[in-house]
């Protein structure tokens, strides 16, 4: 395997899919084992070659972590990504708790200049809550399901503070 071969592979996986340097540097080890194996080769070599394809990318500017990890606690958020899931997504990837909780700060920063009276955990909390249509958002039966409504939004991170407020929120 070439150190082309390995650059062609990044450039291929990162035109599609945004990812940090440690992530890539998984998905290109698992390609080059999966290649190997295949071709019935030693994968020590081309394991070596990794580390330089990845290197390259990022000199390159095709992989930023504080960049990454910016768009994701962005993207999490609006979905409903409570602080303690998007610090657990974003270390899974390979993103240093350094950079997380920095773009975490930033992200709160923006809603606050936005609105002085944001909260993005609650935010984060509504928006989950209406995207399973938990509390609030429910149609049918909310006191009935209030506890089970509860464990979900504590289960996706949120504190029991933040899960009551909203889970008791008046509909509207």
């Amino acid at each position: 395997m070439t150190p082309a071969v390995l650059d062609r592979m990044a450039l291929a996986y990162l035109e599609r899919y945004a990812s940090s340097a440690e992530n890539l540097r998984r998905v290109l080890s698992r390609k080059v084992e999966r290649r190997c194996r295949l071709r019935e080769e030693e994968p020590q070599a081309a394991l070596a070659l990794v580390e330089e394809a990845v290197a390259r990318a990022v000199r390159a500017g095709l992989v930023d972590d504080e960049a990454y990890a910016q768009a994701r606690v962005a993207s999490l958020r609006r979905r409903g990504g409570s602080q303690r899931a998007i610090a657990a997504r974003l270390a899974s990837k390979g993103v240093a708790a350094d950079a997380v909780a920095e773009a975490l700060e930033r992200h709160a920063e923006d809603r606050l200049e936005l609105d002085p009276d944001a909260d993005p955990e609650r935010e984060a909390a509504l928006a989950l809550a209406r995207r399973r249509r938990l509390g609030p958002f429910r149609t049918t039966g909310r006191a009935e399901n209030r506890e089970k409504d509860l464990a979900r939004l504590a289960r996706a991170g949120f504190t029991y503070a933040v899960a009551k407020a909203v889970v008791d929120e008046e509909a509207g």
